[in-house]
């Protein structure tokens, strides 16, 4: 049973998800000191004290502070923009598969890239240079 576990934690997919995790604790300090400088930019911008955590309402004499919400909603859309961001970068620099089938020109069946005929409609085809 030990044994299981062992191989069970040291799965790379397991490890490759803790190291994300601990990244994203981390850089929740990041992204909560970049949502105070655009919030800050936006008060300098409307000549505003623009403080969300102090907004409240109050209903039936009982503040309620939803002022926190509108700050989280904030750091999720400066958190969702960096993931956009970081993923768009990935994609781009990541190395494109190179395939190894096609689609045959008269039936549509993939074919190895090497294929002089296909096994389908057994139509003559010119093999895709390697």
């Amino acid at each position: 049973m030990i044994r299981e576990f062992r191989e069970f934690v040291a799965r790379g997919n397991l490890v490759d998800l803790a190291v994300a995790f601990i990244l994203g604790v981390a850089f929740t300090g990041v992204v909560t000191a970049f949502s105070n400088v655009i919030l800050s930019l936006i008060a300098a911008a409307f000549g505003a004290d623009l403080t969300f955590d102090r907004l409240t309402a109050t209903v039936n004499g009982t503040p309620i502070p939803y002022g926190a919400l509108v700050t989280a909603l904030v750091d999720f859309l400066v958190v969702a923009f960096a993931l956009f961001l970081v993923v768009k970068a990935y994609n781009r620099f990541r190395d494109k598969p190179n395939p190894t089938t096609r689609p045959c020109p008269e039936c549509t069946v993939q074919i190895p890239n090497q294929a002089r005929r296909c096994p389908n409609c057994t139509s003559q085809i010119t093999p895709v240079a390697a």
